[in-house]
């Protein structure tokens, strides 16, 4: 062996421990945040027939959600998922605030709900169930033969003056 030179099995062993190196990052977790950054200190400080909407807003900044219907509410959501390789992301953490308005635009309740009061769905992925009456293959693939273009009333007259809204 010259001076200098490594051995080739020790390229070989290196080269091999580096690619292992490179794989083995390629299957950590991918941790993620979605939506509001709950700051417990900013979120303590809001309190009910203390604070309004404009005080609100001004600690937490804009809701997530706000409410359209009923009685004024915002929403503060905070997700945190985790996602292992080659799998679709899962919840691993979720906070929601709920900051209830009276009439007057004051705070009368603030709560906090945990991923305990989500429900899980698990939609069936084989059918989706519809009303009216059930068609094969065949009959949704040459179903529509002959009905393009065709009268109305088959009477092979032009109709005049229907219920559509441009007369048709």
């Amino acid at each position: 062996m010259r001076k200098g030179r490594l051995p080739v099995g020790m390229v070989v062993r290196g080269t091999a421990a580096l690619g292992l190196a490179l794989l083995a990052g390629g299957c950590a977790s991918i941790r993620d945040h979605r939506g509001y950054l709950i700051d417990p200190a900013l979120t303590d400080s809001v309190q009910p027939g203390v604070d309004n909407r404009v005080s609100v807003e001004r600690a937490l900044g804009q809701p997530t959600i706000k409410s359209q219907f009923g009685s004024p509410t915002a929403y503060y959501v905070s997700i945190d998922t985790k996602q292992r390789p080659f799998t679709t992301p899962r919840t691993s953490a979720q906070t929601v605030l709920r900051v209830n308005f009276n009439a007057a635009g004051n705070v009368s309740t603030v709560q906090r709900f945990g991923a305990e009061n989500v429900v899980q769905l698990r939609p069936d992925g084989h059918a989706t169930p519809t009303l009216g009456r059930h068609r094969g293959f065949f009959e949704d693939l040459f179903g529509n033969i002959g009905t393009v273009g065709a009268v109305p009333g088959a009477t092979g007259q032009a109709p005049t003056g229907g219920r559509g809204p441009n007369g048709s």
